[in-house]
This record gives C-alpha cells, structure tokens and sequence, in this order.
C-alpha cells in the first residue's frame, strides 16, 4: 500500500486493488483565511493526475478544508465511486450529487466493505456540534497492511477501530481547528494561558489516539493552516511565542519522540510505502529543503504569501456590499427557527448582540426574537465585517461555524463560561439542522436514568462524558480532585461533579466504597 500526502488531510491511497482520494483540498478556504500548509499548489502533474482519477474519493466530513467543491468541480472524475460515511442525514450525499457524482456508496457506520479486494471500514462520530452529519474515519486494508486515517475525527470508540486489526500507519489532527480562544476579548496574559492550555488539550487528545492505536507509525495531518492575509498572520507559530493554537507538524513529532512514539513528517507529495514489514518515505524534494520550511518558516510563509497577495485581493472584491434589508432577512430566517427550538432557547438563556458594521442586532433567545439592538442586556457578542455577513446569507449558509467562524474574522466576547448552545444554533440555521439540534439539546439536559457506570481512581462515575458523550474509561483521567476528559479537555470537579469548563454540565460521580 502506498499512502501520498496531497496537503492538510488529502491522501491519496493506493492498493493493488484500487485508489482512494481522500479529502482533496486546494483552493483556500472559509473567505481565504486558510491555506494549505505545506502549500501543494506545486504538486506533480503525474500525483495530480492519479487524483483526479482515483477509483474512489472519500470526503470526511462538510467542512472547507475537507470539501473543495471548486477542485471537485473542475478537476475530479465523475465516474469517481464516492465513499459516503454513514451520517444521520444525506446531507453530504445530496451535496456531492448535486456536484454531478452519481457513483454513491453510503456506508454503514463501522461496517467494512469489500472493493474488489480493498477493504474499507467508515466509522462515524456524530455530534450537533459538528454539524447534522457529523465526522468520519476511514479504515482501508490490501490485505497485508492497514492504515487508519482518522483526520480531525474525535472518534470516541476506539475499540471499534482496534477491531479491524494492527494498524500501520495512522494519519491524525493534532492541531488546532478551532476561533478559540484568539478571536475573543482578553488581556494578552489571560490570553496566553487559554492558548497554552488548548495547545496542551490539543495534544493530550492526539496523544491518547496514538496511545490506544499503537500503529506503527504516526502521520501528524490535518492541520495547521496557513494564515496568508496580512491581518491573520500572526496566526501562524513561527517562534512559539504567537498567541496561537495552530502548532505545526515538526512540535507534535517532538511530543511523539518523548512519548516514544514513531512519527512521520509528510509535506504534500510525500509518499509512504507500506509493508508487513515497515515502511519507507520518499518526499518530493530534497530532505534540505522539506526541514527548511520549518527551520525558515517565516521565510517559507512570506514567499507563499507573495505568491498568493493578487488572488487574495481579487477574492475580497468579490464579498457581498451591503443590502437595505439584512435585518429584515435575518429576521425572517431565524425567528422561525428559534420557535422550533425552545431547549436551545433556553440552554443559550440570554441574548446575543451581533454587531455588523454600522448594523447591531440582538438575538433574544429567551424570547426568540431577532431585532434591532437598542441597550438591551446581553452575554454574548460578536463583531464580524458587514460584507462577510452579507455573503453568508446571500448564500443562505445554513452552518456559520463553517461558513464563517473558522474565518477567525471576527471578534467576539461572552460573560460567563463557554455555551456550546449557542454555536450549535449558529450551525443549525436551517429546519432539519435544528430539528436536530433541538432533539440532543432535550437528550443532552434530559438525560435518561441508569446509565452505565465506572471506577476510575476512587471514584465511581457515568461512564459518558456529559459534553460529548466521550467514553471516560478512554478518555478520562484524574489530576489531583479534577477529572480530565482528555477527549476535548473538559474539566469536572470530583468532589461536586461540577463541569470546571462550561455550565449546565454535571458529572455524576461519588467516591467507591
């Protein structure tokens, strides 16, 4: 089996049996904000080639920088047999017919199929938080070696992929993906200990995949992107002093080394050959050259950057000017939406104040309407460019976590913990989004009684985490009187149950006898 970074989580697999395109992205994505790192706008055109005619092209998940529709589009085959996890909605199965793929096989969650010989397994984790599908996992087997590319999945069973068999290579995130925290309001010291500890939750999570796998090897993928515009490019880690989650693939090998762990560094257009026997790696260019992107990476970042500044400038031109009636749409839109959901309402439990430009708005959850801001209290705020805004709704974009948010274009602020209700809102903006997000907001608070329970260092605790649903017998670890859900880093205290990182989050535990 031979595995080829084509950048971010892009591999491109290739067994005696067929090819596997997996999350090809090339054009920046969420308003230009992210761009491939490594760049791979230089890829050969015999890779490029075997891309665009893979027998098989998988796409994760519905976010931009797993679906690049415009590469889709222009360059991939449409006789390609499309790999679709098996997701609660169609919603991703609708999307890429719509794109003119009509080869469909939608998989059943964890179930491995044959391809003529290929063996491939699609594991799903789903969430509202990650939208109404969710994300994927890919397992693919030629019968001698196995590779699991799991991306940025936060997959929670991970039993369920051990059964499949010893994996050799395993393809992971284990870098940032997220606005938070640089986009909020703090004091640089207050800011540096939120990104300090994301970075450290970030890796805890990747680290305890790496753990439980125990491949062979390990592919640090999946990010970080690149940050080109000038007004986000102190986004990048360059020294390590940047107030930045986006740590980059030569910091999470250090954390693999001391772990004791065997870590591959991949560029796009690294390829990596499989065998019972080991593995061996080719890249694209001089072994020089690859450590000079990230021993130079400021200078690697700025000649991209140079490269990219005409293209960028024309794709801000081409962001919605400002209509008379944002309000009135806005309005129109969601206010339905918020009667559908009074579990949302309620969880979110205050107003929000958007600030567009010169237009401030306030969505009143409690009350479920959206108007004019005029002094209304508030715990929630955001400051986002009118134009991007614009856009959005021109597109009728029914996820702004995806559409916007991961822009990092914003500003926001918020009293008080982290309320996961209100950007399951922001990424539910349409009738069978937020039916959904309506359903796990009443599962979430409402509960059902005896849930299964473990013994974890003293304690006796449910064996979910109440965020996500995480198996804490994984997952969970004790640090002094708090447990850790290393899965997304959430805190509780074990004395109280109390959730230490957001409200309405309480962990039943007591002491074992």
């Amino acid at each position: 089996m031979r595995a080829t970074s084509i950048g971010h989580a892009g591999i491109l697999i290739e067994t005696q049996f067929g090819s596997i395109a997996c999350d090809p992205w090339f054009h920046p994505a969420f308003f230009a904000s992210w761009f491939v790192f490594p760049r791979n706008d230089q890829l050969t055109a015999d890779l490029l080639s075997r891309i665009e005619h893979a027998d098989y092209l998988y796409i994760s998940h519905l976010h931009g920088d797993h679906l690049d529709d415009a590469w889709l589009t222009d360059h991939m085959s449409r006789d390609t047999t499309v790999l679709i996890p098996g997701f609660p909605t169609r919603e991703l199965e609708l999307h890429m017919r719509s794109l003119g793929f009509t080869n469909i096989i939608r998989t059943v969650d964890g179930e491995e199929i044959d391809l003529d010989g290929m063996r491939v397994a699609i594991h799903v984790e789903t969430s509202i938080s990650d939208g109404p599908g969710g994300d994927s996992t890919l397992v693919v087997s030629d019968g001698e070696t196995r590779l699991l590319n799991q991306n940025d999945c936060r997959t929670a069973d991970l039993n369920a992929l051990a059964a499949h068999g010893r994996i050799d290579l395993h393809w992971l995130q284990y870098s940032g993906a997220i606005w938070y925290p640089m986009v909020y309001d703090e004091t640089p010291e207050r800011m540096r200990e939120l990104v300090d500890a994301k970075v450290d939750a970030q890796f805890a999570r990747a680290l305890k995949y790496v753990e439980v796998i125990d491949a062979k090897a390990v592919v640090p993928s999946a990010g970080p992107p690149a940050f080109l515009d000038p007004e986000l490019f102190q986004f990048n880690v360059i020294t390590g002093d940047e107030l930045s989650i986006f740590p980059d693939q030569v910091s999470f090998l250090d954390r693999l080394t001391a772990a004791g762990r065997s870590g591959i560094l991949a560029i796009p257009g690294t390829e990596i050959d499989i065998t019972p026997d080991g593995y061996t790696i080719q890249h694209p260019i001089p072994v020089a050259e690859v450590d000079a992107i990230f021993t130079d990476k400021r200078n690697y970042l700025e000649r991209y950057q140079a490269d990219w500044m005409p293209w960028l400038t024309a794709h801000k031109a081409t962001w919605h000017p400002p209509t008379t009636d944002l309000l009135r749409t806005l309005k129109a839109w969601w206010e339905p939406l918020l009667a559908m959901a009074p579990t949302v309402r309620d969880a979110v439990g205050a107003s929000c104040l958007m600030r567009f430009g010169d237009l401030a708005i306030v969505i009143d959850f409690p009350a479920g309407e959206v108007r004019e801001f005029h002094d209304d209290s508030f715990c929630f705020s955001f400051d986002i460019q009118r134009e991007l805004v614009e856009t959005v709704v021109a597109e009728r974009c029914v996820d702004w976590s995806n559409a916007l948010f991961l822009s990092c274009r914003f500003r926001a602020w918020r009293e008080g913990p982290f309320n996961e209700y209100l950007y399951n809102f922001f990424k539910s903006l349409s009738v069978v989004r937020m039916r959904r997000a309506e359903a796990e907001a009443r599962r979430k608070l409402d509960p059902p009684d005896g849930s299964e329970e473990i013994e974890l260092g003293g304690y006796m605790m449910e064996r979910a985490c109440p965020h996500r649903q995480a198996d804490l017998s994984v997952f969970g670890e004790i640090e002094d009187c708090t447990l850790v859900c290393t899965l997304h880093g959430w805190r509780f205290d074990l004395e109280t149950g109390e959730c230490l990182t957001a409200s309405d989050r309480h962990l039943r535990v007591r002491r074992a006898e």
